[in-house]
């Protein structure tokens, strides 16, 4: 598991272990890290399309440190101390002269580090540099890059320079990864004691580069955010029992596709049948078509309350609205049994906040930037979608509290959110942009509600299915190496489920 915690969080664990470590160890302790990632970045020589003539080394290579006036800029000074001692030629830029951190200041004079003189001596040190030590704001910053680091971080954009940031990336909002204005990407981001959400969530993680996680001794709470990885997934995936028959693997009803979406249908059930359902009960418009692409699927037109024995529902991809659709969400939340909402569901159980037939239902509510701004607006709340995307966190933990349900906000950084506020937010870490594609979140709902029929809490069943489905991705196009349909990705995903599975073990079937 990977956890991510607050700012707040982070400086009290800091400071708790302050109070017992002799003055400036933490930032060596941090410093240490740096300077050995530096190292080994600079190990492999410069860049391609940068010419120098330089082999790889850190004797003789070229280091700008761009130092704010934080504790960030004194853990990059003094990092660049240490890659001086070694015979690098390290020029500081100091983004505020009269608040530059002294020790940091004083050790990097020491060790043979020059401060640039001006914004044209500064800009050239950037330019020209073979790696560039980004401390310009620590994990506290909020708002955007002040004007006077734009013109350094543009000169390493446009130098194509590798950048190593101290903590996160500049520009990066540590709590929520919003970005505001700038930001100098980095090449690797060395980050301290433990992750921060913003580097594990878009916009804030596109920017990270590879995350290096350095301990520096500090004990957390709780985290603000995790993310699964294969050991943790493999252990909550579900594996039938000699005693098990498909009802004690679970029977998922899914209630989608409509005359005009029939597809949808077709998606959701292939991927239930692919994601360890007993059964897979389908009622719907599509019925023709669901039964000649799954013949395994036991079909009906009647509705969910006349669909039979299941353990979960899916209800919504390709639905459309009018009467019926109404009718049938209406009797899938009246199953009393979990049950999955997506694409047009949503927008009809946006209609539903604060009604009584979303009392004591298990739901786990899957959708989109849109649907996710129609879902704000249900409960009187105006989003827009470029808001929810730049704070993914907020608005799912939002609608997770206004519905009493667990949400999983699709996107380029999917994030599960349960109903409990101090519980953690999950993060996925798979997936592809190629899963943007017509019918893939279908094979989302279908994969998710056959977990959900397994015996996973919403919150597990929609963090593995996120998890599986980026794997399925990734595989079907051939490591992110071409277009894939939906249809591709849902048969991927036996692929995916097993190379997870032979991670560690998978909870048995009861």
């Amino acid at each position: 598991m990977r956890y991510a915690h607050t700012v707040e969080q982070v400086r009290a664990a800091e400071g708790a272990l302050l109070a017992r470590l002799p003055e400036g160890t933490l930032m060596q302790r941090a410093a240490a890290g740096l300077a050995a990632t530096c190292a080994e970045l600079l190990a492999d020589g410069v860049p391609p399309g940068r010419r120098t003539g330089r082999r790889g080394g850190v004797y003789g290579s070229r280091v700008a440190v761009l130092a704010g006036s934080g504790d960030n800029g004194g853990d990059a000074l003094f990092a660049g101390a240490r890659l001086a001692a070694r015979g690098a030629r390290v020029r500081a830029v100091l983004l505020a002269p009269e608040r530059a951190h002294r020790a940091g200041l004083r050790a990097l004079l020491d060790a043979g580090g020059l401060v640039t003189d001006g914004q044209q001596q500064g800009e050239r040190a950037v330019a020209e540099a073979d790696l560039v030590l980004d401390g310009i704001v620590g994990i506290g910053g909020r708002g955007g890059l002040r004007p006077e680091a734009l013109p350094y971080v543009r000169a390493a954009r446009r130098a194509g320079a590798r950048v190593v940031a101290v903590d996160l990336p500049s520009g990066v909002d540590a709590d929520t990864g919003e970005v505001v204005g700038e930001v100098l990407p980095a090449t690797v981001t060395v980050t301290f004691g433990t992750h921060k959400p913003g580097l594990l969530v878009d916009p804030g993680a596109q920017y990270a580069g590879v995350v290096r996680l350095v301990g520096i001794g500090i004990d957390p709470p709780a985290p603000a955010v995790e993310a699964l990885q294969h050991a943790e997934v493999a252990a909550l995936l579900p594996r039938p029992s000699a005693e098990s028959d498909k009802y004690r693997r679970g029977v998922v009803g899914i209630a989608a596709g409509s005359e005009r979406y029939p597809g949808a249908a077709v998606l959701a059930v292939g991927s239930a049948l692919h994601g360890g359902a007993g059964a897979v009960r389908y009622t719907g418009t599509a019925a023709r078509e669901v039964v000649r692409a799954h013949p395994e699927a036991l079909v009906g037109t009647g509705g969910p309350k006349q669909a039979g024995r299941v353990q979960s529902w899916v209800v919504g991809p390709g639905l459309a609205d009018g009467e019926q659709a109404e009718r049938t969400l209406a009797e899938a939340l009246a199953a009393g049994v979990p049950a999955l909402v997506d694409a047009d569901g949503l927008r009809l159980l946006a209609r539903l906040h604060g009604s009584p037939a979303l009392r004591g239902v298990d739901l786990l509510l899957t959708p989109h930037a849109g649907e996710a701004v129609a879902l704000l607006a249900g409960a009187g709340v105006t989003a827009t979608r470029e808001q929810v995307e730049a704070a993914r966190l907020e608005h799912a933990r939002r609608i997770a509290a206004l519905y009493g349900c667990t949400v999983l906000l699709k996107g380029s950084t999917t994030v599960v959110a349960g109903p409990d506020p101090a519980a953690p937010v999950r993060v996925n870490p798979t997936g592809t942009p190629w899963l943007a594609t017509a019918g893939s979140g279908d094979v989302l709902s279908g994969l998710a509600g056959a977990l959900l029929a397994s015996g996973l809490s919403p919150l597990d069943a929609g963090s593995v299915a996120a998890y599986l489905h980026g794997l399925a991705g990734r595989i079907a196009s051939a490591g992110e190496r071409s277009p894939v349909t939906a249809t591709e990705v849902a048969a991927a995903l036996p692929a995916a489920w097993r190379g997870v599975a032979e991670q560690g073990p998978a909870r048995a079937a009861t």
